[in-house]
């Protein structure tokens, strides 16, 4: 497309109205609303009458909490609620072009290891947005909950911080307590002004009280007083009634060994939300009235209607363009489109060609049928126009219900159509989502734009005889349902240019939880299928005679009856041909049984696009229901236009491009940018039944569940939290996933050899402790260019004052490292030094207001052999010069309460109340009371 083409689209993108921009655009913030928060029901979820009623009010309490929390900056405008298909129709809206998997809240009714933890994704960093906040239904239902929990419009707050802004939480389950500068217990929280007292859980607290030798004994916990005067924070306890902001500058308690102050650098949460885009382009509403209540309009998907618009200009004559396609198109309607599904089929150069008008699928017949109507030959016009075969599209769609509402579709081409431009008014507003799929390197540059803007998929298959991304497209493009049992899952993708006589051998995991449906698809190049022999893990042949072979597309399948047995599928291919020639292979099945969910993984970058340095971020979710799958293989495999492919290893180990460890999460940075274009994504995941998979709870960020409170002086426990059963089933097989994640574009690549830019990446997981005089510090080695190879030196710095480390690092005092060599990026790092040496400079003169602060702040910046630097690292803190011998103690102005307390004793409550008194008309006797008391902080 040229300067002129591009000006053009560019100017139609300006003139569209502000709401369908907003469509396939996520969450818009506009005159101090939120429009387009999308709530999806997950099709599992039974219905209930009372579920959409909570959620609207859950909403509107929290649009309200939210506004004021936020200085009258932020309210909730528009929210539409997506029912799933599985309820009564209700005269619902139809829906257009929301899927479940784009949702910015799911309910599901899948439970984690804290029960109803409401929770939210968060793979990125201090200030970048989040992937979903989930709730349980029993969570929206279940009013017993709103005791520990809070009420739901203060905890979608909490949530919607993590989601929206990237704050973390204030509280810490493993870390409840922990060591102030002054040498004192403290109880992990945000704002230290939040009072309670120390109770014992399990039974009497021993004499030695609930702190022995700067342990804590297991049952001891801190319960806090319901009546509060401190009003932060939000990113604490939501639940007390007194709060109603977050930490600020004034409130935050940076010591806190939380998750906030690990990853915002001892930031407040509200720092990092006035620093938020949201509030960078808002200011606070005059007046003192509230906004208007949320409109809630509640949308249900109708029927499935897919159709298929493909391109068969000449240019799809080129490099097999034309046979991928004919291959994938007829996999996808053999095996992987769902049944009830209405699909339609559409050709096109310069002009559209209907060649199949919708037909539903109720059998596999129906689908041979749709087969039929593919095109089997290109043209001899170069010339295309997209526009031409959309508009077509729509007419099939359209003779279903008058409307466009909620069709898809997928959109495949290799030419340059300079006129896409003016028929993008019409699909965005179709309310049809359109899933494209680039071929080639002329493909005109803004195809994506379509799919960006209808919300759907974008995939990019390079000329490259061995690749199945064109595959691996079609097998991506799923009903959007969220329903995880009715999927297929790719669980083998592959290709190889074999010799004449030469064998491809392989094979697959089939595990547990899929079989359904098991298909192996076989595809090849030229006449004649290779000999093919697969063997099933009791060692069943499978011959070429057991494959269903289409000679006129070269491909043959295998669809495995019943439920294929779990363990190793062996197949080879042996090329027969008198050339060599490109075998490739994909295995694909479904759920076994709605009781055990299967491993699912879903892959994608962080951005679309990117221009040279700036390196890509690569993604890969890795769970199996709501659980993280841990210890996997992740490997990314990236093709461009014209190079060989890249094959990258993720790693969920909260080091580099990883945000938080073992959350589920697998990350890299990927830079090794062959040239401009597009590039396409795949991600293979393996994992071996002899590790540990499951992780048993959802780690990050969750609304915290408050135990029980303090109230009048009587402890009123709540109702223990739900901890759902975990099936603990023998996993003998391991499993394998294939998942494409699309495609990007890189731009501003220099044609020949460049200088070093690329800089070691930043180190997030900074840790110092201190032991007897020196202090202890651990950290993930980054690498040379960001985490890849082995960086030429550490840069230490520390200082007594957290502002100077924050804001003038290179002027903190610098540690001695001559002895520090950096090893291999991913190798865990330990370096000791003895800050005594380090704190004797005018700097570190205390002052009137922290003499008593015994803490130094540490942070790291690595530097590469082009003398390249990283950002600086998170920054950790530790206490300092505590005397020998010295035990922690409690603040001066803490109460020590003699007896003990529990949970339901009566006799316990009574002697608390007499303590309490006690202790009031004794405050200047406490250093001499007895050390077996319970103690408040």
């Amino acid at each position: 497309m040229g300067p002129l083409g591009s000006l053009k689209f560019v100017t139609l993108l300006v003139a569209l109205i502000p709401e369908l921009l907003f469509l396939g655009a996520g969450v818009q913030l506009q005159d101090n609303g939120y429009d387009g928060l999308l709530v999806a029901i997950n099709p599992q979820v039974s219905e209930d009458q009372n579920l959409i009623p909570n959620i609207k009010e859950m909403i509107t309490e929290a649009s309200f909490y939210l506004f004021n929390a936020t200085k009258r900056r932020v309210f909730f405008r528009n929210v539409k609620i997506l029912i799933p298909a599985t309820w009564k129709a209700n005269n619902y809206s139809k829906v257009k072009q929301e899927l479940y998997e784009k949702a910015n809240v799911i309910v599901t009714d899948r439970y984690g290891a804290h029960g109803d933890d409401p929770y939210t994704l968060q793979y990125r960093g201090c200030g970048e947005e989040g992937k979903y906040i989930h709730f349980t239904s029993n969570f929206l239902l279940n009013d017993e909950l709103i005791a520990g929990y809070g009420p739901r419009g203060r905890v979608f707050v909490h949530e919607w911080a993590h989601l929206r802004w990237g704050v973390f939480d204030e509280y810490n389950d493993e870390k409840p307590f922990y060591i102030n500068g002054q040498n004192q217990i403290k109880v992990t929280r945000c704002s230290s002004d939040i009072a309670g007292i120390f109770v014992c859980e399990k039974g009497p607290c021993p004499q030695e009280n609930c702190i022995i030798s700067k342990l804590f004994k297991e049952g001891c916990m801190f319960i806090y007083n319901s009546t509060q005067n401190s009003t932060a924070s939000i990113m604490f306890m939501q639940s007390l009634s007194s709060v109603v902001e977050f930490c600020n500058a004034r409130t935050h308690n940076q010591e806190a060994p939380n998750l906030q102050n690990q990853m915002c650098s001892l930031r407040s949460a509200w720092d990092v939300i006035t620093d938020s885009a949201d509030f960078n382009h808002s200011f606070p509403m005059n007046g003192t009235e509230l906004p208007p209540p949320p409109v809630f309009s509640l949308a249900q998907a109708g029927d499935k209607v897919v159709c298929l618009v493909l391109d068969v200009s000449s240019k799809m004559a080129e490099a097999d363009r034309f046979l991928q396609l004919q291959q994938a198109a007829e996999f996808y309607l053999m095996h992987i489109v769902e049944i009830l599904t209405f699909v339609g089929i559409i050709s096109f150069n310069s002009r559209g060609e209907i060649r199949a008008q919708l037909y539903q699928i109720n059998s596999d017949d129906d689908r041979k049928l749709l087969v039929s109507h593919l095109p089997m030959t290109v043209s001899a016009e170069a010339e295309i126009s997209i526009c031409s075969g959309l508009k077509k599209g729509f007419e099939v769609v359209e003779k279903l219900n008058g409307k466009a509402y909620g069709s898809v579709m997928i959109l495949v081409t290799s030419g340059d159509d300079e006129h896409i431009g003016n028929c993008l008014l019409t699909m965005v507003s179709s309310g049809s989502t359109i899933h494209s799929i680039a071929l080639g390197s002329s493909v005109v540059e803004n195809l994506e734009e379509l799919s960006h803007r209808t919300g759907g998929l974008k995939f990019f298959v390079p000329d490259n005889s061995n690749s199945n991304s064109m595959i691996d497209a079609f097998s991506r493009i799923s009903s959007g349902t969220g329903n995880i049992f009715q999927q297929h899952y790719q669980l083998q993708s592959t290709g190889e240019n074999v010799k004449p006589h030469h064998q491809l051998k392989d094979a697959v995991t089939v595990d547990n939880s899929v079989g359904n449906d098991t298909t192996f698809l076989v595809t090849w190049q030229t006449s004649g299928p290779p000999e093919i022999l697969l063997f099933d893990p009791n060692g069943r042949k499978y011959y070429t005679n057991n494959f269903t072979t289409n000679p006129a597309l070269q491909t043959a399948s295998l669809c495995v009856p019943g439920t294929a047995k779990p363990g190793l599928w062996t197949y080879t291919l042996n090329n027969t041909h008198h050339s060599r020639q490109a075998l490739k292979v994909t295995v694909t099945s479904r759920a076994s049984s709605s009781a055990m969910p299967p491993a699912t993984v879903e892959a994608f970058v962080e951005r679309d696009s990117t221009r040279f340095p700036h390196p890509v971020m690569i993604y890969a979710n890795v769970r199996k229901g709501i659980y993280p799958i841990l210890n996997a293989t992740v490997t990314a495999i990236i093709e461009p236009e014209a190079a060989d492919p890249v094959a990258l290893d993720l790693f969920d180990n909260g080091a580099g491009a990883d945000i938080i460890k073992n959350d589920g999460i697998y990350s890299r940075y990927f830079f090794s940018f062959a040239a401009n274009g597009r590039y396409s994504l795949k991600v293979h995941v393996s994992h071996s039944p002899s590790l540990s998979g499951l992780a048993y709870s959802i780690p990050g960020s969750r609304a915290m569940y408050v135990p029980g409170y303090i109230a009048n002086g009587n402890i009123q426990m709540n109702a223990p939290r739900k901890s759902a059963g975990r099936s603990e089933e023998e996993q003998k097989w391991g499993f394998s996933r294939i998942s494409s994640g699309g495609s990007f574009s890189v731009l501003g690549v220099p044609a020949g050899p460049h200088p070093d830019v690329f800089p070691p990446c930043k180190i997030i997981d900074l840790h110092a402790v201190k032991v007897e005089e020196e202090v202890t510090l651990s950290w993930t080695a980054p690498g040379e260019d960001y985490d890849q190879g082995q960086a030429n030196s550490y840069e230490i710095r520390i200082s007594k004052h957290l502002q100077n480390i924050q804001d003038d690092f290179n002027n903190a005092i610098l540690v001695n490292t001559s002895k520090l060599n950096p090893q291999k990026a991913g190798t865990k790092e330990v370096f000791t030094f003895s800050p005594k040496f380090f704190t004797k400079g005018p700097d570190h003169q205390p002052d009137e207001e922290t003499q008593e602060n015994h803490r130094i702040y540490v942070a790291i910046r690595t530097i590469d052999r082009s003398s390249l630097k990283s950002a600086v690292s998170n920054i950790a803190q530790a206490s300092l010069f505590i005397p020998p011998h010295s035990a922690p103690i409690l603040a001066r102005d803490n109460l020590i309460l003699k007896g003990v307390l529990t949970a339901v004793g009566s006799i316990g409550i009574i002697c608390l109340i007499i303590v309490i008194t006690h202790c009031i008309l004794n405050r200047k006797k406490r250093a001499d009371k007895k050390k077996n008391g319970t103690k408040l902080i």
